[in-house]
């Protein structure tokens, strides 16, 4: 079945600040509005194509700056129905896959690959998975009965 896929490389946000060091608050505010064209659009899957990115001594950003990067696509309107790719050629910091396991935590669907083949892969998979209940939502755990005996 055909979809729609928009691959965002990091020219599209990466903003540098006056001293070549990464601005990250206009980088935010740049993938959002990649994010919210995304949503306009109708556009349900999307890769986040970091493999040309020059790999850092240290990381570009912290966990706190990541999970606003996140939230950044949250505010821009994505949902859960939605899935984000991240690909990377080379991860040593696991910047990538932590920014994936942070979406995870919060219920999206972001996954990070090595391989494109794969991102396009599971880009491409049916969903018809009831969507992950929101928090506020009781989900019923049910134990053995105390009163059963073995």
């Amino acid at each position: 079945m055909p979809f729609d896929l928009r691959i965002i490389r990091p020219s599209d946000f990466i903003r540098l600040g006056s001293l070549g060091t990464t601005d990250f608050e206009s980088s935010k505010a740049a993938l959002r509005e990649v994010a919210h064209a995304c949503r306009k659009r109708g556009i349900f899957r999307a890769i986040l194509d970091l493999r040309d990115l020059t790999i850092p001594e240290k990381p570009l950003l912290n966990t706190t700056e990541l999970a606003a990067l996140v939230e950044t696509f949250h505010d821009a309107g994505f949902t859960r129905a939605q899935r984000l790719a991240v690909l990377y050629r080379s991860d040593p910091h696991h910047g990538a896959r932590l920014f994936a396991f942070i979406s995870t935590m919060k219920g999206w669907q972001v996954r990070a690959f090595d391989d494109f083949e794969k991102a396009l892969s599971w880009l491409s998979i049916e969903d018809d998975a009831p969507p992950i209940p929101t928090t506020g939502e009781q989900i019923p755990i049910e134990f053995g009965r105390a009163d059963q005996t073995t």
